[in-house]
């Protein structure tokens, strides 16, 4: 006599024997996806079969495959709350799928044989043709777990071969008669049968291993981006408090208020001041990018006149403009000019555009700032007339530590974040960024927004972006 143990050793073989936990919930899906096509076509049969046969039969057998089919619509709301991930109750849920098959498959083999019982003729065509359409069914969406497809063939089999023999006991034919010649043809079906079950379940398995593989990949690469992040975070934060006092302590040397400076002094300071400037933009970048890939970018939404956003980011850099030498001059919207946003990042991605416009201009240049109205759109746009952008660059002029022209971008200096990020802070505005451009001409980076009806400046939520 055997143990409990090994019963419940048996127990979990047949479960695996079923399939993962997956496999049980991929098979449960789909038999409630399709619960109404394949009650259409029971009913449809159902109703074919009645015409020309004793209705009352055929609906006594087939209200027994809708009461098995009523059993799997139960199974398939009983395991909704399943997450997979508790094996006792897999194994219970299995073992419902395990005989609900069983009586699925009895009852529509019964709902067949009857129709097959009433069929005077030899070739029993109608029978056998549902009862190979049922089979067909199952092979394709029941390949999810090997045993429950076995399980539901096997029946089906035996119904193929008793429908077979039908005749061959009836009328206890020769060798020679085509009764013989129709049962080796159904001998053939059911190999056919079993030949496509095969290759539908071998389909599921390579299926299944590709979605693990790449479900393992994507677990890889989230860790290693969570890494690349708070290496990111980490590191610009470490920067940041020592970079702010170099460059302070570099501002009270130039200012010479410990005293004058020798002359061979200040160049060397000089270099020393703007390297540190460069380096403390390329760690507020990393940061702003660190927060943008984490999620973690909070963005307060409020309603801003455009026309006074573009007049604050060209006050921001005028005192660069002076000191490359670039005159920067604005054309302003006559009225109804007003955008949703959060007016720092705004500005943030103003100085962005400006800062590339004024680098790329030439010394005694001009750049041109316009604000303008187009139907129910509010453009902000910044135009230079510096070097120009070869054509087929968008990725490189949007990219991540890109460059269009790394020559030209080390002479005029820049992190190659500066336009990534302002992409990304705008389209989490639901705004759209461009550029036109031509080689030696020049080019015009816009932005615009869904234009906002009324001046209500009240703060809104915070989102995140």
């Amino acid at each position: 006599m055997k143990s409990p143990s090994a019963f419940r050793a048996l127990r979990i073989d047949w479960f695996k024997l079923g399939g993962r936990e997956q496999n049980i919930k991929d098979y449960i899906a789909l038999a409630n996806q399709l619960i109404w096509k394949r009650q259409g076509s029971f009913f449809a049969a159902a109703v074919l079969a009645a015409i020309y046969f004793d209705a009352l039969i055929i609906f006594a057998f087939y209200a027994v495959v809708v009461v098995t089919e009523v059993l799997d619509v139960l199974l398939g709301h009983q395991s909704k709350t399943w997450d997979g991930k508790d094996p006792v109750r897999g194994r219970r849920i299995f073992i419902r799928i395990a005989i609900n098959t069983i009586l699925s498959a009895l009852a529509i083999s019964a709902f067949i044989i009857s129709i097959a019982h009433q069929e005077t003729s030899t070739g029993h065509f109608t029978s056998l043709f549902f009862l190979f359409s049922a089979s067909v069914f199952a092979s394709m969406y029941n390949s999810q777990m090997l045993i429950i497809l076995v399980l539901r063939l096997s029946i089906y089999g035996c119904a193929f071969l008793y429908i077979a023999l039908l005749d061959v006991v009836r009328y206890l034919p020769p060798l020679s008669s085509l009764i013989w010649l129709q049962f080796w043809t159904i001998v053939f079906v059911l190999y056919f049968i079993a030949d496509i079950s095969l290759k539908f379940y071998l389909n599921y398995q390579r299926q299944q291993k590709h979605m693990s593989l790449i479900e393992e990949e994507n677990e890889v690469t989230k860790a290693a981006l969570e890494v690349k992040s708070r290496f990111l975070a980490i590191v610009s934060h470490e920067l940041r408090t020592p970079l702010t006092s170099i460059v302070g302590s570099l501002e009270l040397l130039k200012s010479e208020k410990f005293g004058a400076l020798p002359d061979n002094l200040k160049p060397v300071l000089n270099i020393a001041a703007r390297n540190s400037e460069r380096l403390t933009s390329l760690v507020e970048d990393l940061l702003d990018l660190q927060k943008l890939e984490a999620g973690e970018m909070q963005l307060y939404f409020k309603t801003i006149d455009a026309n006074t956003l573009a007049q604050e980011a060209v006050e921001a850099v005028s005192g660069y403009a002076s000191k490359v030498g670039v005159e920067v001059t604005t054309s302003l919207c006559d009225e109804g000019c007003h955008i949703s946003g959060d007016r720092s990042r705004l500005i943030q991605v103003m100085n962005n555009l400006l800062s590339n416009a004024l680098k790329f201009s030439e010394d005694g240049g001009a750049v041109h700032v316009q604000v303008e109205r187009l139907e129910d759109k509010v453009r902000i746009s910044v135009k230079d007339k510096g070097i120009g952008i070869p054509q087929g660059s968008e990725d490189a002029v949007f990219g991540k530590f890109s460059q269009v022209d790394a020559s030209d971008i080390r002479k005029v200096g820049g992190t190659g974040l500066g336009l990534n990020i302002s992409k990304q802070i705008i389209e989490r505005h639901g705004a759209r960024i461009d550029y036109i451009s031509k080689l030696g001409v020049g080019s015009v980076f816009f932005i615009e927004f869904d234009r906002v009806t009324g001046e209500d400046g009240s703060d809104a939520a915070p989102q995140t972006a």
